[in-house]
């Protein structure tokens, strides 16, 4: 079982450094303003797991989820602390967690459904601990 999160933030440095396919606008002229300059030293992933990764983000536009599309793209391509997002949409932190949380999972559910192995799967693999009493 992968670790989304490893695996997104990966991704992220992958569309920082090498661009993405996926057509995203932020939505307000104030967040391009906010968004801070990409560095080259982030984890990235392969191009090949770049490019599935890229498609399951993709459907979210697809399916019409842009408000989770801004918060994928806000956060693991440029960076952005969750915090700092809750601050420009003036919500909770944990309302901006449970969004996010919800976009990983749709993308999850998009690379399984198409059965793909992602190179990084052995180093974003989750450890599941078992409970001793």
């Amino acid at each position: 079982m992968r670790d989304i999160q490893l695996v997104l933030e990966r991704w992220g440095g992958w569309a920082a450094n090498e661009g993405t396919q996926v057509s995203w606008n932020p939505t307000s002229p104030m967040f391009i303003t906010l968004l801070p300059k990409s560095t080259s030293s982030r984890l990235s992933c392969c191009d090949n797991d770049g490019m599935i990764i890229d498609t399951a983000v993709g459907m979210l536009n697809k399916v019409g989820r842009l408000d989770e599309l801004d918060l994928i793209m806000a956060h693991y391509r440029y960076d952005v602390s969750k915090s700092s997002i809750a601050r420009w949409l003036k919500c909770s932190e944990g309302k901006v967690r449970q969004k996010l949380m919800i976009a990983e999972t749709f993308i999850d559910a998009c690379i399984l459904m198409t059965d793909c192995c992602l190179e990084m799967d052995e180093a974003t693999k989750k450890t599941i601990f078992k409970e001793i009493a």
